[in-house]
């Protein structure tokens, strides 16, 4: 009986050690860096904002398109690996999340304009986000993190 019950803690001991995680991996960093992204944008700011797509991709790229009412397009994309900083301003229910990189690294399209189409670069991405806790915008951090530092 005795075997018996040792065998029985021994095998509990091990079922609880082996059901926690020791972090998060690469698959879970993309779903809760997408996830936090497509919920704290804002898009008040922009009245004629028909739609956007606010993704991270798990080649490291974060790629923003907003879609407007009269068909105009605006595309922004750049490589994690180029992020510099991340600066926050504003509240916990609304403010910008500033992205800078350290050159003119993110790429600037518009399609579909009155004005024509342009191609350009930037070194500044200002997001309008929303409910934005010091401790989501650290995770948020820790997240590009990752993405910044895999691969290198």
């Amino acid at each position: 009986m005795k075997k018996i019950g040792l065998f029985a803690v021994v095998i509990c001991a091990i079922t609880a050690i082996c059901s926690f995680k020791s972090g998060m991996n690469e698959q879970d960093w993309l779903l809760w860096t997408n996830k936090c992204l497509m919920q704290a944008y804002n898009p008040v700011p922009d009245t004629k904002l028909k739609k956007f797509e606010f993704t991270v991709t798990s080649d490291s790229f974060i790629r923003l398109r907003k879609t407007y009412a009269k068909g105009k397009e605006e595309y922004y994309s750049f490589n994690l690996h180029q992020l510099n900083d991340i600066d926050y301003f504003g509240s916990t229910v609304a403010g910008t999340l500033q992205l800078k990189t350290v050159a003119d690294d993110i790429i600037v399209q518009t399609r579909n304009d009155r004005k024509g189409d342009v191609d350009s670069m930037t070194t500044v991405l200002n997001v309008p986000v929303r409910n934005m806790e010091p401790e989501r915008l650290d995770s948020l951090r820790e997240a590009f993190n990752f993405f910044k530092g895999k691969g290198l």
